[in-house]
């Protein structure tokens, strides 16, 4: 371990900012090791020579390594100094909330990636605030950043100062650009064909009720395809958005784009002594590890989570393009 420090990197301490100077300092090198300004083996600044050039006192310096030493970032070497330890990037993955599926998701993105790389993961809740916040802390911290889209006007403007190369949109196609790197699911006609296999099933039933309650955040386009499929196939329909207004009634089939939806459904075919799949049917969105065991197994429509993180971790590991839809489809259980 004989590597000077490289003359492109320098840290950036600002004295007014908000953000404590520790912090500052595990940033900057975190950041350099992300853009390969610092490589492995590459010796770092000593204690006093940044306490010199940032007007940085001792304490500082040494909790900000003794951080990156515990993040296996950096590693010091007795009488010579601090080198860095591997090319470890730190890449940030935000979600919407956290879910059963989206646990399906964070497990097969971090399980296929490189052992160099560390992910955080923050959740934006749908909130514009929370999500800007997430995104103007963490530019130029992360290697490559992977946000899971939302339905907001400002969410453009936020997201316009990480650059594209960095970028992947997952799961929604909601304010998305030409030039952006996605990984999407399709809400509405991918829905629609995964429907029209279940038209046999639907038959058994007088009616088909969406329970689409007022506090989702699912992706309207999903209503639109339902309602075309339901006039092609002759299919009575009703739109329940009101959760308190949600009854069952014996040859009803019922799609929800909501767990709790499915509870109270489950609640009261155990109250009204309703069979599911025979009295009355049930549709969930999005698989979860669960649903095959509750009850006999709820029957769903969802894409695939696991792929969706999968290619997600191959957007970090490969430095190409990357765009693609993961295939949506129905899982047919006794619950139908």
């Amino acid at each position: 371990m004989d590597n000077i420090t490289p003359p492109l990197f320098s840290l950036n301490i600002n004295h007014d900012s908000d953000t404590p100077k520790y912090q500052q300092l595990v940033n900057s090198i975190n950041n350099a090791v992300s853009e390969n300004l610092l490589k492995k083996g590459d010796l770092l600044p000593s204690v006093n020579s940044i306490c010199l050039e940032n007007k940085l006192s001792r304490d500082t310096v040494f909790k900000a390594y003794s951080i990156l030493k515990d993040q296996r970032i950096i590693e010091s070497v007795p009488n010579k100094g601090y080198y860095v330890a591997g090319e470890t990037r730190k890449v940030l993955l935000v979600l919407d909330t956290f879910k059963a599926y989206k646990e399906v998701l964070y497990h097969s993105f971090v399980n296929n990636l490189e052992q160099n790389i560390i992910t955080d993961v923050q959740f934006h809740h749908y909130n514009i605030d929370t999500f800007t916040t997430i995104i103007n802390n963490s530019v130029g911290k992360y290697y490559k950043y992977v946000v899971m889209n939302f339905d907001h006007k400002d969410v453009v403007s936020v997201l316009a100062t990480i650059s594209n190369e960095k970028l992947l949109l997952i799961d929604w196609n909601i304010h998305s650009k030409t030039k952006n790197n996605y990984v999407f699911q399709d809400f509405g006609s991918a829905f629609y064909d995964s429907l029209i296999e279940a038209v046999d099933l639907f038959r058994k039933y007088e009616s088909i009720d969406f329970v689409y309650p007022n506090y989702t955040n699912h992706p309207i386009e999903t209503i639109t395809f339902f309602k075309k499929y339901c006039k092609d196939f002759g299919f009575k329909y009703n739109i329940i958005t009101n959760p308190r207004e949600f009854d069952i009634k014996k040859k009803i089939a019922y799609i929800s784009v909501s767990d709790r939806i499915l509870g109270v459904f489950l609640e009261q075919c155990r109250e009204k002594n309703f069979e599911p799949g025979v009295d009355v049917g049930f549709l969930s969105y999005n698989e979860t590890p669960m649903k095959k065991f509750i009850y006999k197994g709820i029957s769903v429509i969802s894409t695939d989570f696991s792929a969706l993180g999968t290619k997600g971790a191959e957007f970090i590991t490969k430095d190409e393009p990357m765009h693609y839809y993961v295939a949506t489809k129905l899982i047919i259980r006794e619950s139908l």
